[in-house]
């Protein structure tokens, strides 16, 4: 039997006195609201009836400029829209997310301790005209005896458009914060699996700092056509060279030369790739870019209100990408097509990409200024860690005031189902995750020695051919570099190497022998089981800490910009300014900052593992000693395409020394080497103000390289060993040279048996015939 009934929108009145029946039995739990969401809820009207999922319900628009809801009175019958008929049926409970069936489209979402949830949706052509989220929202209560399976609450709706409806839910539950519960049912929540994400369509507006964000899907679009030719590089992770960028600040400035509508984007990207390939990199590690709130700092008056979050490490959602990342304000279908067209770009190009990932924590903030978006009313207790021995308090371990129970059957499979999609839909190439040792934890927050995420991330099918990086510490003390769990398969952000190499070059003494087992591949590390070299993914920078620049310009951060008195930012930089704090015009100041620069990256690219650098880097960028830079969507950040070019001799040092390493396999060995494979000219092992290092790698075609690091403030004469057979050195690299000396790949000869390495300075030579 269908039945159907008219839905109004009510004001303070008994809304039963203008239903056409005048009893509440025969009306359907369907209801049309004016607004979103937010922290009061309005009007609302609930009733029930048995097998209600097969009524229809046509409603009506109030128009949206009306300051208050008004009543429609049953004998004034003039509407300002009739919407299409809503017919539903219980539906499924997998897939979790939207999919599509043959009887309509069907809305699968996962609570355990929710005790009513209502679907919520907002039809095309409520809210396109408008160019907002805002519009009126059709409400389908969910019946628990007809629209739930176990803990999936579910329902099929008949006759939607396939794509640009928002949706989401409203779901209520116990009101006990000391169980860990925090719902809220006048908040409207994003849908875990919701694979886009409608919101604010311009980055930073600050006319739309209180967007509301929804999910939306497509099934509209043809499959993206990746091409008849396409494949994936699938370069040997030993060969890898990364590059850290940010998608947003690699083109955003004015000089990038891009159209205005194409900076800070996806497609803007693509527009620089021959900027990359030029550098010589062969793999991109982009900032975070799944869904996420730029404008979240300025949500209430608070210190960091003046900032903008352009790093992106407070996810909103983890299948949908950036949607402010697509082209002139496109949105999410935008984006979605445009990040496949830069991995096709890239992927084309011979350029792999890595995604950094951040599972550990979402951007639902504390429980003193709490962010409810999605996970934290929709079942706080299942997808946070909680400490039910302390009144239910969110444990920390993020330092960002929650922390994702990882561990959790449900929230492993939400990241399993994440990585999985972000794999088939995209074709992404790998992932970095983000204070990694969060998913080592269980749901008390305690370690476990065979966390079951990261096994199964290891062992899955459909990731096998991912490249898997941890950063292995968290913000609880967890530091696990060298010990990450790995079943042979996970690489590591080396933390050690980072510290080391700085604290060696700049001439700290005591740190030759730390110096040369990071530059040999971290074998004290990593040679454990089937572990290789390329598990070490060495790095001197990357994007939170000083850049290269600041690391020979600062002694000290300068964080003062950033709202939170200095206190942000890591104190333990192993930084060394070089004898003036800052910006200096003293040539001499200016020089050595120059030859260090080129010092650590040499370092870097003549290491064994895998080398990572980050943006900008390769022209000397500098944020003026801030070493916390997350919320500076400005120069302090982007990408200064004018410094690339009138810093060209800096530019063509690293990219003809990262082409180098590409060509020269001595420096990208898959195991670790042995005696045979180097030779350490060096007997002062013991001598902590020895700081200076020598050595030769062998290569079996007789093509040895033998480099020095000199980081004594003085010259050291050093006698140059004999070369192979038919063989005579060629000088390659000596960082106290102008360029284009300082680098010439096709070697320089007329080497002596001696050779005066300058005062903090490295060299290269090559045997050749």
């Amino acid at each position: 039997m269908m039945m159907k009934n008219t839905a109004f929108i009510f004001s303070n009145s008994n809304p039963s006195l203008f239903s056409p029946f005048h009893n509440s039995s025969f009306i359907m739990g369907l209801k049309w609201s004016k607004t979103a969401s937010g922290e009061n809820s309005i009007h609302r009207f609930f009733s029930k009836i048995k097998d209600y999922g097969k009524l229809r319900f046509p409603s009506v628009y109030a128009p949206r400029a009306q300051q208050q809801q008004q009543v429609i009175e049953e004998e004034a019958p003039p509407m300002a829209e009739v919407i299409p008929s809503v017919t539903t049926s219980p539906g499924q409970a997998h897939p979790l997310g939207v999919s599509e069936l043959e009887s309509g489209v069907n809305f699968a979402i996962f609570s355990q301790h929710a005790t009513s949830i209502t679907l919520c949706l907002r039809l095309p052509q409520s809210w396109e005209k408008l160019g907002t989220v805002d519009g009126e929202m059709i409400e389908l209560p969910l019946d628990p005896q007809v629209n739930r399976t176990g803990d999936v609450w579910h329902i099929c709706v008949e006759d939607l458009p396939r794509s640009k409806v928002l949706y989401g839910y409203y779901i209520d539950g116990p009101n006990d914060w000391s169980q860990g519960h925090r719902f809220n049912r006048s908040i409207m929540l994003i849908d875990p699996y919701a694979k886009l994400v409608e919101g604010r369509r311009v980055f930073g507006d600050g006319n739309d700092k209180g967007s509301q964000f929804l999910g939306t899907f497509d099934f509209d679009t043809l499959p993206f056509d990746w091409g008849d030719n396409y494949k994936v590089p699938s370069i040997p992770e030993k060969d890898l060279v990364i590059y850290e960028m940010n998608v947003r600040a690699f083109t955003a400035d004015e000089s990038s030369g891009l159209d205005p509508s194409a900076r800070g984007s996806y497609l803007g990207v693509i527009e620089k790739i021959p900027h990359l390939l030029e550098l010589g990199i062969n793999a991109v590690e982009l900032l975070p870019v799944f869904e996420f709130d730029e404008m979240e700092f300025q949500r209430f008056p608070n210190p960091r209100d003046h900032m903008i979050n352009t790093w992106g490490y407070s996810t909103i959602n983890f299948f949908a990408p950036m949607s402010r990342y697509a082209s002139a304000g496109g949105g999410p279908l935008s984006a979605s097509r445009e990040f496949k067209e830069m991995v096709k770009a890239l992927h084309g190009a011979g350029i792999e990409v890595i995604l950094d990932v951040v599972y550990n924590h979402t951007n639902e903030a504390d429980d003193k200024n709490p962010y409810t978006t999605s996970f934290r009313g929709i079942d706080n207790k299942v997808y946070y860690m909680v400490d039910l021995n302390n009144d239910g308090q969110l444990l920390n371990f993020s330092g960002c005031g929650n922390t994702l129970n990882c561990n959790h059957p449900v929230v492993m499979e939400l990241i399993l189902d994440s990585l999985r999609h972000w794999v088939t839909e995209y074709h992404v190439d790998g992932f970095r995750f983000d204070l990694a040792s969060v998913l080592c934890r269980g749901a008390d927050g305690s370690p476990l020695n065979a966390p079951p995420l990261i096994r199964a991330i290891a062992k899955d099918s459909i990731l096998s051919r991912c490249k898997i990086i941890a950063e292995p510490w968290d913000c609880g003390g967890l530091y696990l570099v060298g010990s990450f769990p790995n079943w042979d398969r996970w690489a590591e952000w080396n933390g050690k190497y980072r510290d080391d190499v700085r604290r060696f070059i700049k001439g700290d003494a005591g740190m030759k022998g730390s110096f040369a087992t990071r530059v040999a591949g971290s074998a004290d590390l990593y040679r454990v089981n089937k572990r290789k070299p390329c598990h070490s993914i060495n790095f001197v920078i990357a994007h939170d800490g000083f850049t290269l620049y600041d690391l020979v310009s600062y002694n000290t951060k300068h964080n003062d910009a950033n709202g939170e008195d200095g206190k942000d930012g890591s104190n333990d930089n192993f930084s060394w300014n070089c004898g003036a704090e800052g910006e200096t015009s003293d040539p001499q100041i200016q020089a050595l900052r120059s030859c260090q620069m080129k010092n650590f990256h040499f370092a870097l690219m003549a290491s064994q593992g895998v080398p990572m650098m980050l943006m900008g880097d390769e022209y000397g960028h500098t944020r003026y000693g801030n070493n916390n830079s997350y919320g500076h969507d400005t120069a302090i950040n982007h990408f200064q395409w004018g410094h690339l070019e009138a810093k060209n001799d800096h530019f063509r040092f690293f990219s003809e020394l990262i082409k180098f390493r590409n060509r020269h396999h001595v420096f990208t060995r898959k195991d670790f080497i042995g005696k045979s494979e180097v030779t350490w000219h060096e007997d002062n092992w013991d001598n902590a103000e020895s700081k200076f290092l020598a050595f030769t790698l062998h290569d079996e075609n007789g093509e040895d390289v033998y480099l020095t690091f000199n980081a004594h403030d003085y010259f050291v004469k050093v006698v140059i060993p004999t070369p192979p057979q038919k063989r005579r050195w060629f000088r390659v690299v000596d960082t106290s040279l102008e360029s284009p000396e300082d680098i010439v790949p096709e070697g320089v000869p007329g080497i002596g048996t001696t050779y005066n390495v300058a005062p903090y300075s490295s060299i290269l030579l090559q045997a050749k015939q």
